[in-house]
């Protein structure tokens, strides 16, 4: 049986668990198949894509800056893609169309709305820092649940003006004010890359908040941000992204295999044992 190949594309790569985790279940799952890093530049994407037509490739990820730049070059977007705009997860049909789905809505309904509840949420102020490749998902996630206040702040006015075209209901909050507006929101979530491991960190923290805040952030390498930290030991309540990169994998494994691999302690223990190195 031919070995099938997958990866995931973006720049920079290096943080990306996303080999171990695909090829943990491969394993797992007895399926004849390799995930790997595909380091690329913006104007090689035409390329990529087409290896998936030719199937060189059986199926990509889509990972930060090139979640709108794909786009162009499929036949189909579907499903929460249609809605954000924004796509993570590409394959070919059974009628030989290149398909862009979205899976990261998914991930952060998993790892965070179930988890909290709806009820808990809804009547919330929530701010999001950033207005990057996973930002829509995050917002059309929040807007499924009839969100009522909802903030956007992003260091380049544009892209969150770009956003607010899209979905009409955020409030734009400019960056500078983000340190003084924090003290009124009751969920914050990091959607930046700042933090990430070899990456630019905030220049400044967090400060001033509410004691009952509630801080998700989308970096799950390393698993403690220095944001993440500085809220851990002001007893705030914090969620790192690894459970939403487990379950945005799960749901992009399961569009290419037709198998849903369990998200377990297994997985858990694997993906928190090389990050812990």
């Amino acid at each position: 049986m031919i070995e099938k190949q997958y990866g995931i594309i973006g720049t920079p790569l290096s943080h990306s668990l996303s080999p171990i985790l695909h090829n943990f279940w491969f394993k797992k799952n007895d399926i004849k198949a390799n995930y790997s890093l595909i380091e690329i530049e913006k104007n090689t994407i035409k390329d990529i894509i087409n290896k998936i037509r030719t199937k060189e490739l059986h199926g990509i990820n889509v990972t930060v800056p090139y979640k709108q730049d794909v786009i162009p070059y499929l036949d189909l977007i579907i499903n929460e893609a249609k809605e954000t705009s924004s796509i993570n997860t590409i394959y070919l049909n059974n009628e030989n169309k290149i398909v862009g789905e979205n899976t990261d809505v998914y991930g952060f309904e998993q790892s965070f709305i179930k988890k909290l509840g709806n009820v808990e949420i809804v009547e919330k102020n929530i701010l999001i820092l950033g207005a990057g490749g996973v930002t829509p998902s995050l917002i059309y996630a929040l807007k499924k649940i009839k969100i009522k206040k909802l903030y956007v702040s992003n260091r380049t006015l544009q892209k969150t003006e770009n956003l607010k075209k899209k979905f009409t209901f955020i409030e734009i909050i400019d960056w500078e004010k983000v340190f003084q507006k924090s003290q009124e929101m009751d969920i914050i979530i990091n959607a930046t890359s700042l933090g990430m491991k070899n990456g630019p960190d905030f220049e400044t923290l967090i400060l001033k908040f509410k004691p009952s805040l509630i801080y998700y952030d989308v970096v799950y390498n390393p698993l403690k941000t220095k944001m993440l930290k500085n809220f851990q030991e002001s007893k705030v309540k914090t969620f790192n992204g690894l459970e939403m990169f487990l379950f945005q994998g799960q749901k992009s494994f399961s569009l290419w295999n037709k198998v849903t691999p369990a998200v377990d302690e297994e997985i858990k223990k694997e993906i928190t044992s090389i990050l812990n190195k």
